[in-house]
């Protein structure tokens, strides 16, 4: 891709746009289009809780060309129809800050809101699922499977 910023070294998310997208695990190719690639969150305790990345190292939507802006939506409601068809998902949250040290590289968080979330943990309480310790998050089997799951269930465009 033309423009942006150049990859940065520290950059969690350049270093693994920089793998050939065959030798990533499935759970960071569920999707890759032209200009971003979906993975499940590494930290999360949610099954289904995926992050769409910019395959450019840019920090904010306003440094996306058309195309990039275009593209984004179609793999948002793409992910959207995945999520409800293969996790029962009745809404999907969309939310992104960029804001970690490591983590500035533009990248949206697509979370599964299933109908049985208990009501204090809906909205932007639903990052609790991020903080939780190390032995509630999603193993790294389960995201697998989960993204050959959802992968099956995109929708054509």
């Amino acid at each position: 891709m033309d423009g942006g910023r150049l990859p940065d070294v520290d950059c969690f998310s350049c270093q693994r746009n920089e793998v050939e997208p065959a030798e990533l695990p499935p759970r960071e190719r569920i999707l890759i289009g032209a200009g971003w690639r979906v993975a499940h969150a590494v930290t999360a305790a949610m099954p289904g809780w995926l992050v769409v990345v910019s395959r450019r190292h840019v920090l904010s939507w306003a440094e996306l060309t058309a195309a990039e802006a275009a593209e984004f939506g179609l793999v948002t409601w793409r992910l959207s129809r995945a999520l409800a068809a293969a996790l029962g998902a009745q809404k999907t949250y969309v939310a992104c800050f960029c804001e970690a040290s490591g983590f500035e590289h533009l990248h949206v968080h697509i979370v599964p809101r299933a109908p049985d979330l208990p009501a204090h943990e809906r909205g932007p309480a639903v990052f609790g699922y991020l903080r939780g310790p190390e032995h509630d998050r999603v193993p790294t089997v389960e995201m697998d499977r989960l993204a050959a799951l959802l992968t099956a269930h995109l929708p054509e465009v």
